[in-house]
């Protein structure tokens, strides 16, 4: 990826996260942008911060355990 093509995405998502919307901070480790990827195709996805980067990679790339992580969330709240 070049820097322009970095620096027109990070314009596009108007400088924060695709997932959680955080602005993102290049002095704060937490808020840095990333550039996130399928790990099967190595396709671009766009740019999230530390913590969705992290999470989805935790998570397996998996939108089923996704959807699982979900309804575990939403289930515990009533306890």
């Amino acid at each position: 990826m070049s820097i322009d093509t970095y620096n027109e995405m990070l314009e596009n998502q108007n400088y924060c996260c695709l997932i959680c919307n955080v602005e993102f901070d290049s002095y704060e480790q937490s808020k840095k942008p990333f550039v996130d990827h399928c790990h099967t195709t190595g396709k671009i996805r766009g740019l999230l911060c530390t913590h969705c980067n992290s999470g989805i990679g935790f998570l397996k790339e998996s939108p089923e355990i996704m959807k699982q992580a979900i309804i575990y969330l939403e289930n515990s709240r009533a306890i």
